[in-house]
């Protein structure tokens, strides 16, 4: 059966008895997900996007505006990933804050949200929920899997862990591992500034009230990392509006995700490392960095290419030329949605 879906709202599948890679099993896990365009009779049009860290399905929304997390420039009817052609999945990931089973949700085996219960999971957890949802709808091959930032983390993943399931991934502003490290730091950034909450209580402030002033104080530092700054002075120049303009951006994103997000899935990187598996990897790749991103600065591209290419795998490289440093895959995707647009054609007819 084919699915007339054009811009869907937010559905949801649920996958019962879930088992991680670390052996415990989620009684019930559910997984959101958007899409746009039509699935073809043979299934055989499906591109994945992978959303980045803190943002979700609505990174494919028409319309939306365009930034950090906002792909509607790239992802639509005659685009670079062009809904004319191709039914676009986006899934929220498991653990984050849009749709999906995250620690707010009910535990079933309690009744109450999991809370600071919520366990450790991996990026290969993450993408194992979305071959169930593909599996689910029908869906075993898949053009190919486009994401920035943690999508990327995602794609690298899939490709090493399903190699025959797709024809290339796309890989954007990211970068093939985490060092373990970095993730530990970030991990233990986010428990420093959470744990000085009054509300925070270990993870378990769903009846206290929230975090949500430390969640503006985590955002707009994150924000400025992924070059907020920058976009603003387009249009201001006086300092304490800018400072006050990326608060309310902080804050609207602060309302609507979950602090025990950020800790799920900054945990979940710190075994990702796919470097060692880039022999498994059967698909076209295409690797993308912004010339001033301070997250994956361009001088991680030799190593990554050398390192792919050693391992006989079909890849190509684009750098950015952005000054919006993380946010450059939305804010300038006029600069590269041809590259990708090629790298897509180059994939065969969908």
């Amino acid at each position: 059966m084919t699915a007339e879906v054009v811009a869907a709202d937010l559905e949801t599948f649920v996958i019962d008895d879930f088992r991680l890679q670390s052996g415990v099993v989620m009684p019930s896990v559910t997984i959101a997900y958007r899409t746009l365009g039509l699935l073809a009779p043979d299934r055989g049009n499906v591109v994945l996007v992978t959303h980045g860290n803190t943002s979700g399905p609505q990174m494919i929304d028409p319309g939306g505006s365009t930034g950090e997390g906002s792909w509607n420039e790239l992802v639509g009817p005659g685009k670079a990933v062009d809904t004319n052609r191709f039914f676009v999945i986006c899934p929220n990931m498991l653990g984050s804050s849009y749709g999906s089973t995250n620690a707010a949700s009910i535990d079933p085996t309690t009744g109450n949200p999991y809370g600071s219960r919520f366990p450790d999971i991996t990026v290969s957890d993450i993408v194992a929920t979305q071959r169930a949802l593909l599996d689910h709808l029908g869906i075993d091959r898949l053009v190919a899997i486009v994401g920035p930032s943690y999508g990327g983390f995602q794609a690298f993943q899939w490709a090493v862990n399903y190699p025959d399931m797709m024809r290339g991934i796309a890989t954007i502003v990211t970068s093939p591992m985490v060092p373990r490290e970095r993730s530990e730091g970030n991990v233990a950034r986010l428990l420093a500034t959470l744990s000085k909450d009054p509300n925070w209580n270990g993870g378990d402030y769903y009846d206290r009230g929230g975090v949500l002033e430390s969640m503006i104080q985590i955002r707009s530092a994150t924000l400025k990392t992924y070059g907020i700054e920058t976009r603003l002075r387009d249009t201001m120049s006086d300092p304490k509006q800018i400072e006050a303009a990326v608060r309310d951006e902080a804050a609207r994103w602060a309302t609507g995700f979950d602090a025990n997000s950020l800790i799920i899935l900054a945990k979940a990187l710190r075994s990702f490392d796919v470097t060692a598996q880039f022999s498994s990897i059967r698909s076209k790749v295409l690797y993308v960095l912004s010339r001033t991103d301070r997250l994956f600065p361009p001088d991680l591209a030799p190593g990554v290419m050398q390192g792919l290419k050693t391992a006989g795998v079909d890849a190509d490289y684009f750098l950015l030329d952005s000054e919006y440093g993380h946010s450059a895959s939305g804010r300038d995707a006029h600069k590269w949605a041809p590259r990708l647009r090629m790298f897509m054609d180059g994939l065969g007819q969908a």
